[in-house]
């Protein structure tokens, strides 16, 4: 193991600063850490509930010596970390795995759920620099649509396309059917990509059609974060240690079980 990664793999234990709902399942925690502090946008950390789990998550932010991630309450662990308030314990250990490349060409950033998260620190980062700057982003309901107004705000005028399941908001439809007309127009340098699975396995076989550029940030599930466990893996990557961040030429090797299959718990594969 490198120096570096030692470093970033030491358990610190810090204060929750602030807690901000951002949907009715989601939740955004800021905390202060030196390490993760220099985290770039895809990026993660494993953040530690007492007594409960220790769990990985996307970077959504960082500002000073402050990191923010938003959490989703799906499982024991996010439950019960939705249950903590400002002032109350957490353990971390990071920054860990790769991160985007920077495009500042012609950029399309397609976001799914709590994937909006890194996207929007990356979004952060290309805003100024970028020559468009668009979003495809979709969610079950409107209250799902995670930092739409953000979005709205740092991307080209008139570039972020909602998509709701429900049609509560935008489009009644999934993201990836305004995608294919939008890639049918639009002339890209990149398109980034981050959310559930099946919905980035159809944004990479949109873009290998049309031979686009492309980097997609992968969720497994991760108990070590160091590339030990075993438990991250699709194909002859580990997710935490070679990803999470993957070019489309590593999607394309591996796409026998992108979107298809993942390990579980007792690592057996399961369908996505």
């Amino acid at each position: 193991m490198s120096a570096s990664l030692t470093v970033a793999n030491t358990l610190r234990v810090t204060r929750i600063l602030s807690v901000k709902t951002e949907s009715p399942t989601t939740k955004t925690f800021t905390f202060k850490d030196r390490l993760c502090a220099k985290a770039k946008p895809g990026q993660f950390l494993m953040l530690w509930i007492p007594r409960v789990d220790e769990i990985p998550l996307s970077i959504m932010n960082v500002e000073g010596h402050r990191v923010s991630v938003s959490v989703k309450a799906v499982g024991d662990a996010t439950r019960a970390l939705h249950k903590m308030k400002s002032g109350e314990i957490v353990g971390l250990r990071g920054p860990f795995g790769n991160s985007f490349t920077e495009n500042h060409g012609r950029i399309l950033m397609v976001g799914g759920g709590t994937g909006n998260a890194p996207l929007l620190f990356l979004a952060k980062k290309l805003a100024a620099k970028a020559k468009r700057l668009a979003l495809v982003i979709g969610a079950k309901t409107k209250s799902e649509l995670l930092f739409l107004t953000q979005f709205d705000a740092l991307c080209t005028k008139q570039s972020t396309i909602a998509a709701t399941e429900d049609g509560s908001y935008g489009l009644k439809c999934l993201a990836t059917e305004p995608l294919d007309k939008f890639l049918n127009k639009e002339k890209l340098d990149m398109v980034y990509a981050c959310g559930p699975e099946p919905m980035i396995r159809q944004v990479f076989d949109l873009a290998e059609k049309r031979g686009i550029a492309m980097e997609a940030s992968l969720e497994r599930l991760m108990r070590c974060g160091i590339g030990l466990c075993g438990s991250c893996v699709i194909g002859k990557y580990r997710v935490c240690r070679d990803g999470p961040v993957f070019t489309a030429a590593q999607l394309r090797e591996v796409k026998d079980e992108l979107g298809i299959s993942k390990l579980g718990f007792d690592g057996n594969r399961i369908p996505l």
